[in-house]
């Protein structure tokens, strides 16, 4: 008879901090069931909240096997992991969106740092993990997203109310650039311009969606006010390049959210180093560490670093992000594990936990 027990696999599980989560699988309340019999033969039952290709999948119960295993006693062990995306940490007083489970808002400070071809290619990454994506372009007056996804045509809608989402590589979008010509200025004024995107977001026919993704416009104007006020944003990534002046404008993007009391989720820091295509050569034009820094400063997550590659520019200005152009390079897995990393601490937040949005008082002093 094996003397192993529940305890001790519970222990050594707490030993060992899954990456993605960034904490063990006992802390994040991840483990459904632990079960061990006379044998030493023990069952271990992962449930996780954020989705996992099957590759993902089996890296996970591997790294588990390998820790049961050690543990004195154990005669086999069988891991079997679940993911199911649930609804996390949305405002109370806020209306939620027919068809989402979770609004993930990708913001920066300011423009010129990436954050829309980072947005596309994070909600085709979301998707290959096994993930329902959509993504709403709010950015009114410079919409890229129709381009960047490779659609061109305007969206259908079957009752003259609602709009029937653009769809390809799997991904349900909506952009104010489907119903205007591409070369056509919006010379709207900010009132305009956030009830737009309201109408975009609230009345266009999202399918059984996971996440959505909103690719924010830069700067802390009317538009991202308007999303934190009235919009149930789950969780917000800003996204910065190492540069000084680009993170001076990331932290005001980061401050606005932890005002309106939307969580962020962590810090992608975009264009860190950059690889000559012709020798291999490696510079850090913008700067060296400005995310982590950042990150550290106000104690939040660096959820990776992505080069300035060519490549990345080309591929979206084709219509066919780096996702979905070579899936298996290692570009496209910098993006599939910044994804992860975002699913995975969205999945901590607890709906339970969740605080309404502050009243905004005005007063003269």
């Amino acid at each position: 008879m094996s003397t192993v027990t529940r305890e001790q696999v519970e222990q050594a599980l707490q030993g060992w901090t899954e990456p993605h989560l960034g904490r063990d699988l006992v802390a994040a309340n991840a483990l459904r069931e632990i079960a061990v019999d006379d044998a030493g033969s023990v069952s271990v039952q992962v449930a996780l909240g954020f989705p996992m290709s099957p590759d993902a999948r089996q890296r996970l119960g591997e790294s588990v096997h390998q820790v049961v295993s050690a543990v004195a006693g154990v005669s086999a062990v069988k891991i079997e992991v679940d993911c199911e995306v649930r609804t996390h940490g949305t405002h109370r007083s806020t209306d939620a969106v027919k068809g989402v489970k979770n609004i993930i808002a990708v913001a920066s400070g300011k423009g010129g740092v990436g954050k829309s071809t980072c947005a596309v290619n994070l909600a085709l990454a979301l998707s290959a993990e096994g993930a329902r994506v959509g993504i709403l372009d709010a950015d009114i007056y410079g919409p890229s997203q129709p381009r960047m996804l490779g659609i061109t045509g305007k969206p259908e809608s079957p009752d003259g109310k609602s709009l029937q989402p653009m769809v390809n590589y799997d991904i349900q979008s909506m952009s104010a650039g489907y119903l205007i010509d591409e070369e056509t200025p919006m010379i709207w004024r900010g009132p305009m311009a956030t009830q737009a995107l309201e109408q975009l977001l609230r009345e266009t026919n999202w399918d059984n969606l996971d996440y959505l993704v909103i690719d924010m416009p830069p700067g802390t104007g009317d538009i991202q006010l308007t999303l934190s006020q009235k919009v149930p944003v789950s969780g917000a990534v800003i996204v910065t390049t190492p540069q000084d002046i680009a993170l001076l404008d990331a932290r005001k993007g980061l401050k606005m959210f932890e005002k309106v009391n939307v969580p962020v989720l962590g810090i992608v820091e975009n264009m860190s180093t950059h690889i000559c295509s012709q020798c291999g050569h490696e510079e850090h034009i913008f700067g060296e560490g400005g995310g982590g820094r950042m990150a550290e400063q106000y104690g939040i997550d660096l959820l990776g670093s992505l080069p300035l590659d060519i490549r990345i520019r080309e591929q979206a200005d084709g219509g066919k992000p780096t996702v979905v152009a070579d899936p298996d390079g290692a570009l496209a897995c910098s993006y599939r594990e910044i994804a992860l990393n975002i699913s995975a601490r969205l999945s901590l937040q607890s709906q339970e936990s969740a605080s309404r949005f502050p009243k905004i008082v005005v007063e003269n002093t």
